[in-house]
């Protein structure tokens, strides 16, 4: 499991757009959000760097945890 922390991630919304970007490229990835913590967690995903180009690539920034 990769733990990210997304500090952008501010309402359902982000939350929906951040999970829907993972799921788009890594269909078999399983992301829960945290909105409450700011957190992004997935598994059976991508690497840590590609998780981060992801949420980078739409509009989030993001640093291991």
């Amino acid at each position: 499991m990769i733990k990210l922390n997304v500090p952008d991630m501010t309402c359902g919304h982000c939350v929906k757009s951040i999970s829907a970007a993972i799921q788009s490229k890594y269909s078999s990835a399983s992301v829960v959000c945290d909105l409450a913590s700011k957190t992004v967690e997935v598994e059976m995903g991508p690497g840590a760097q590609e998780l981060q180009d992801t949420l980078q690539e739409a509009g989030y920034s993001s640093t291991l945890r």
